[in-house]
């Protein structure tokens, strides 16, 4: 019998991870108040799982201003997009599976 849970990549075993991927899959780029609200966190654990994402190569950060002020926005990379839809096909394996 294979694997049904073979497929899945733990780094998006968090709901905030698959949050943040979900996003960025529908959005070219998005900044970070905008995921901080969408989400509903705080600054240090949105930063935290950003952080993760971007250490294992699925997000990119793009850090620029807008006048005076930082604004840093997030995209996804290949890796990111291919990782997760990998994933998200293997969710979709599991659960027909267990029909």
């Amino acid at each position: 019998m294979k694997n049904p849970i073979g497929n899945l990549n733990k780094v998006f075993d968090s709901r905030i991870r698959l949050g943040v991927m979900s996003i960025l899959l529908v959005n070219a780029e998005i900044d970070f108040n905008s995921l901080k609200q969408l989400l509903q966190l705080t600054d240090g654990n949105l930063a935290s799982h950003l952080a993760n994402l971007e250490e294992n190569g699925f997000i990119k950060v793009h850090k620029g201003f807008i006048g005076r002020k930082t604004n840093t926005t997030y995209s996804i990379t290949k890796a990111g997009e291919k990782a997760f839809k990998e994933h998200l096909d293997g969710l979709e394996n599991m659960i027909k599976g267990i029909k």
